[in-house]
């Protein structure tokens, strides 16, 4: 009750305000980025390059960049990426106005993209619980907040206005975007200086990336709520890849009508992110998370199956509502429960995982698409997604969420304790988790 009395802090507001910037400037990007790339290709495996690319840093970079996160300052990390973020994206908008756009370049700028996204977004992560104080009830209403703005931004608000900005010229949603980085980048700078992360004497990067690894892989619950958006990843980029193709083909779809559809899964997202704090109160944030699971498989399942536009934004939107409720819950139980040294790399190594699988979903796609038929990404997504929700309901329990929470909040839980200890595994009441 004291919890939910406090008032989030000052700093917030400007992080809020940052973030939703540059959600929107993301959300026109997401929508008009797709279009660019069929103004040059209708090639399924091409689409999929460009949407895999900005998925394959955290293949290549993801664990040690949370240890490099967990070295830096992490406020100073933020600003910086925004702001070289600009100045990456006006590379394709000069070249769209020279006329000499790519499938490649294209590629290479949704890289550089990702490995940005990749130091702010652990960056962030790490930087929201030492604002907060580490307190479980303000990080749910923050996570709630900070989803539901990016939600409406990427999702809602961004991709009408790409679509729209596509038609004044190709290099104009491009710019709107570094706009929307530079703004996020000078707001950022402002925010109140959190504590430095403590160094770690004579411990190579190396090994530090390998200990934040091996919390997650050595704790059941860390482990289940990686691998629900691992899972979930190759899903839904398996989808997104073959998405603009599908609306234009098989349900007659144009430019504006494709942003009104990823609307439709945004105007989801942000129903999913303002009842999350509901459902976790409800039913619990363990079985929360596995009925948030099953919606996104149905509604999959019925997107497939989908005879008509209006039927296929009412799926989606399904969908996302399932997407924004767990974007909410898994991240602030997540960030209750890691010890704050390890913050970083715990964020990352799970984020890894859930990026890194994206590249498969987006070749699979690809693949099932050319192969098969438009609508077989489609099926294929709602069965794993839904095996998916089988396999990982008893690693995120409600039983395993409140030890893990009791665990990290008992006054001598020192930075290496066990916090998500599971009370039914004898074992574990002998062995302590890896950190």
């Amino acid at each position: 009750m004291a919890s939910d009395a406090r008032k989030l802090p000052a700093g917030f507001g400007r992080l809020w305000t940052a973030q939703t910037v540059s959600s929107l400037g993301d959300g026109i990007t997401h929508g008009a980025l797709p279009l660019l790339a069929l103004t040059l290709t209708r090639d399924p495996m091409a689409l999929a390059v460009v949407t895999a690319a900005g998925t394959l840093p955290w293949l290549l970079f993801g664990i040690l960049g949370g240890a490099l996160v967990d070295r830096w300052d992490r406020r100073s990390t933020m600003w910086v990426v925004d702001a070289a973020r600009a100045v990456l994206l006006a590379l394709p908008a000069v070249a769209a106005v020279l006329d000499v756009l790519s499938i490649p370049l294209l590629a290479a700028v949704a890289f550089l993209l990702g490995l940005g996204g990749l130091f702010f977004d652990t960056a962030a992560t790490a930087y929201l619980p030492d604002l907060l104080g580490r307190d479980p009830a303000l990080l749910e209403r923050a996570n709630s907040r900070l989803r539901a703005a990016q939600t409406t931004m990427s999702g809602f608000a961004g991709p009408p206005a790409g679509s729209a900005l596509l038609a004044l010229g190709r290099a104009v949603p491009l710019l709107a975007d570094a706009l929307s980085f530079l703004l996020s980048a000078f707001l950022v700078r402002t925010l109140p200086a959190a504590p430095r992360p403590v160094p770690q004497a004579r411990e190579s990067l190396l090994r530090q990336a390998r200990a934040g690894a091996s919390y997650v892989f050595g704790d059941r619950l860390l482990l289940g709520l990686a691998l629900r958006p691992a899972v979930g990843n190759v899903a839904f980029l398996a989808v997104e890849t073959v998405l603009a193709l599908f609306a234009h083909e098989r349900l007659g779809i144009g430019t504006f009508g494709f942003g009104l559809l990823l609307t439709a899964e945004a105007t989801g997202g942000l129903l999913g992110a303002g009842i999350a704090s509901f459902l976790g109160r409800r039913l619990g944030t363990g079985t929360a998370l596995t009925c948030t699971a099953a919606v996104e498989g149905l509604a999959i399942l019925g997107l497939a199956a989908a005879p008509n536009a209006y039927a296929a934004g009412l799926a989606l939107a399904v969908c996302g509502a399932g997407m924004g409720a767990t974007m909410v819950l898994g991240p602030s139980l997540r960030q209750a429960i890691v010890p704050a040294h390890l913050m970083g790399r715990v964020a990352s190594t799970s984020r890894m995982l859930a990026m890194c699988a994206a590249p498969l979903g987006a070749f699979a796609g690809g693949w099932l698409a050319t192969a098969y038929d438009i609508r077989t990404p489609l099926y294929a997504a709602s069965v794993l997604l839904l095996a998916m929700t089988a396999v990982t309901a008893s690693m995120t329990s409600n039983r395993r969420v409140e030890a893990a929470l009791r665990a990290a909040a008992a006054p001598d839980s020192g930075p290496d304790h066990p916090a998500t200890k599971d009370p039914e595994d004898p074992a574990e009441e002998k062995t302590p988790e890896m950190s």
